[in-house]
């Protein structure tokens, strides 16, 4: 006798879902919301952005306008009146005093760092070695530390009271980190490049400036600015190591806003407005090679 199959007993077989069709749900999924995220970034940039609205609508006050009215709100009658004055006092010879001490230490420094952090990354000797470890105890010694060594040492060289005078100090202080950043960012190189090029015939000399550069621009370009921005802002050396007002650059020049009874604001603020702006071109002229600099590392 036949056997008789019950189909109502029988499993029903689920639809398969594609699995492109669980990734676009997977991906269609809304994230939660990082709420506290969130709210530390708006105060941080309200933490940034205040004291740049300050600067820039001081800067715009009168004198005797900017004691009577509210400091936070923009003036009814803005004047120029602040930037004609700083403009006159001397600006552009502080300007460019701190444009060759910037350049002349920032340029050196990530020149020499650059061709000292290829021995140390690519060499075994202890020699390299020994070199990194010079350049670590370097990051340990605070700059306050050393002013009157340099103070000293500037003054035997008959350096004092010159722009040479800030430019060595500015160099030394600036190497350490450079060397660190670059040696991390060459050590990231992968190592068939460099035995393709030895196989090629190519000395270190050609592979340092034919593949390497070319690979570590962004953190060039990273580590240029960095210590172009301490060296622009930097006050201690200039304050010790100058004394005329040939020799000053601009975070001396907010001195010649100040008496011994009173006190510019506005012109000071329309000087630390002027102060700022190379740094804001040089910003978005390397951008790009900055924001890639210091990513570099995180989506590898």
């Amino acid at each position: 006798m036949a056997a008789v199959i019950d189909h109502s007993r029988a499993p029903v077989e689920q639809p398969r879902v594609p699995v492109a069709g669980r990734a676009r749900r997977a991906r269609g999924a809304r994230p939660r919301p990082n709420l506290l995220g969130g709210l530390g970034g708006w105060l941080w940039l309200v933490v940034i952005v205040v004291p740049i609205y300050y600067i820039v609508i001081g800067s715009f006050k009168s004198q005797t306008g900017y004691f009577d009215s509210n400091p936070l709100l923009p003036t009814p009658e803005p004047t120029l009146e602040n930037y004609a004055t700083v403009l006159d006092n001397g600006f552009f010879r502080y300007l460019a005093n701190s444009a060759v001490v910037t350049a002349g230490a920032v340029v050196p420094a990530v020149l020499l760092a650059f061709m000292a952090a290829y021995p140390i990354v690519r060499s075994r000797s202890r020699v390299a070695g020994l070199a990194n470890s010079m350049f670590l105890m370097g990051l340990a010694l605070p700059l306050q530390a050393t002013i009157v060594p340099i103070y000293l040492i500037i003054g035997e060289l008959g350096l004092y009271d010159t722009l040479l005078g800030l430019v060595l100090p500015a160099i030394a202080f600036a190497l350490p980190v450079t060397v660190l950043i670059l040696s991390n960012f060459m050590r990231d190189i992968p190592r068939e490049l460099f035995e393709s090029m030895y196989v090629d015939g190519a000395t270190n000399w050609t592979i340092l400036w034919r593949l390497v550069l070319p690979m570590t621009r962004p953190a060039l370009t990273t580590v240029a600015i960095y210590n172009a921005l301490g060296v622009w802002n930097g006050f201690l050396f200039p304050l010790i190591l100058t004394q005329s007002d040939e020799q000053r650059v601009l975070p001396l020049s907010l001195w010649s806003f100040q008496g011994e009874y009173s006190v510019n604001v506005p012109a000071i603020l329309a000087s630390v407005v002027l102060s700022t702006l190379p740094l804001v071109v040089v910003y978005v002229i390397g951008r790009r090679q900055l924001v890639s600099g210091l990513t570099a590392g995180f989506n590898r």
